[in-house]
């Protein structure tokens, strides 16, 4: 997977994953990674091209 930069709203931190996954909610796409810093995940929207080359 290529990497992606995600920021997490509880530490105010960005931080950069190569694991994560694909959701579609309501035609919109997002990747969600687990945040380095805890248990919980950040979400981050995604164009629909880049969505396209995640799915490969």
């Amino acid at each position: 997977m290529q990497e992606q930069e995600f920021y997490d709203v509880k530490t105010k931190k960005k931080f950069k994953a190569t694991e994560y996954r694909l959701e579609e909610k309501k035609g919109r796409f997002f990747v969600v990674a687990k945040s380095p810093a805890g248990t919980h995940e950040c979400w981050r929207v995604v164009s629909k091209d880049t969505a396209a080359k995640i799915k490969g």
